[in-house]
């Protein structure tokens, strides 16, 4: 995953040609199956070719029967004890060779290394989050602390309560954090209504993209620091020790092993790798999809389904992306676990064909190459001499 931030160069400069859906209605789609659009409602919305009442309950309660009777809402443990086992090994495996290697420039090795495993076991916590590991809150939690806090510096309380909202309303431009014009704006709304530092930047944003991920891990880092200082936060105190005993032993091993310059460059290749990979692996799978307001009344199931993109690809991009690679599916479904997801895909696709719900799927360059296109075109307002 790390060498996809390489190939930006080529992807932003020949695929932004086609951009991608900004609205609801303007849903494009690059996928073997895409039904004939079904008929929009005086609103504007996509609707159903049938009712919920002639299909005896809602059209998700329709679905969600149909996985449940194919078992793939039941527990894997025996998967996760192997995933977590891996991950866990090479985690610590990684740092035992940087300790083994010293001061020396092949650190820098150990840091890409690092970077991958920073992001792979924030996918389990992500995992952990969702209850797809642990039926119990409690288990979870403190599993998802230990990795995230202490394992990763990333706040587990703070990134929990973000994706939880992120996934009650995904791609809405009010209700989800993930599309919050921070830097990035996702509409052209949004690119209008722009100041300071969104609009600087969304003006190329597209090709700032990749370069700004690298700034991720940071970001990710002072998150998690500056949501200590929320009353809501649960179990703050917990947070913040298990965050500063990461930073402590972090920068402690860097600057212990290795002579100041090489401790600063470890330190920046190695947040810069866990950020981008981080990000590659979020950014397919809503990145240039509709994005909702409040005018949108959308049931869940649509909800989750018309904001969504699958990438398609084997058991690498399966292992690469975490199983995020079936968003649709784990949005329907966010307890599901992991191995499942697969598994509910030829499901959940026929049914979106059977009730006329457009079921969105690309390829992993495409998938990008429509997220930078959604980008450039967002940004258009700010291109012009009235937006600058």
């Amino acid at each position: 995953m790390v060498g996809v931030a390489p190939v930006s160069t080529w992807v932003v400069a020949g695929l932004l040609v086609r951009p991608a859906p900004n609205r609801l209605g303007d849903m494009t789609s690059d996928t073997a199956y895409q039904p004939p659009p079904p008929p929009p409602s005086a609103a504007g919305q996509v609707v159903a070719e049938t009712t919920p009442e002639t299909r005896g309950g809602s059209d998700f309660a329709v679905l969600s029967k149909r996985i449940a009777q194919a078992g793939l809402l039941n527990r894997r443990p025996g998967y996760y004890v192997v995933r977590i086992g891996i991950v866990g090994g090479l985690f610590v495996g990684a740092w035992a060779a940087f300790f083994a290697v010293g001061d020396s420039w092949l650190q820098l090795l150990v840091a890409v290394l690092l970077g991958i495993l920073f992001a792979q076991v924030a996918l389990v916590s992500h995992d952990l989050a969702h209850r797809q590991i642990f039926r119990t809150r409690r288990p979870s939690e403190f599993a998802g602390r230990i990795a995230g806090n202490l394992g990763i510096g990333m706040s587990y309380g703070w990134w929990m309560d973000k994706h939880t909202r992120h996934h009650a309303n995904p791609n809405h431009e009010d209700l989800d954090p993930d599309v919050a014009p921070n830097i990035l704006v996702w509409s052209r709304e949004q690119a209008e209504a722009s100041k300071g530092l969104p609009r600087f930047v969304g003006r190329w944003q597209a090709f700032l993209f990749f370069p700004l991920l690298t700034l991720e891990g940071f970001n990710l880092h002072v998150s998690s620091v500056r949501a200590l200082s929320r009353p809501n936060l649960k179990r703050r105190w917990l947070e913040g020790t298990l965050l500063f005993a990461h930073f402590a032993w972090y920068l402690a091993a860097l600057f212990t092993v290795l002579s100041p310059g090489k401790a600063l460059l470890f330190l920046f290749v190695h947040q810069a790798v866990f950020g981008v990979y981080l990000g590659c692996t979020f950014a397919p799978n809503h990145k240039g999809m509709p994005t909702l307001t409040d005018e949108d009344q959308l049931d869940f199931l649509r909800k989750q389904v018309l904001t969504s993109r699958n990438v398609r690809g084997g058991w690498l991009v399966d292992v690469g992306l975490g199983g995020l690679n079936y968003q649709i599916e784990h949005h329907l479904f966010p307890s599901m676990p992991t191995p499942n997801l697969r598994r509910a895909q030829p499901i959940v696709r026929a049914y979106c064909e059977e009730i006329g719900i457009p079921y969105h799927e690309s390829g992993l360059i495409s998938s990008y190459a429509q997220a930078l296109g959604h980008l450039h075109d967002v940004g258009a307002p700010l291109r012009t001499p009235a937006g600058r």
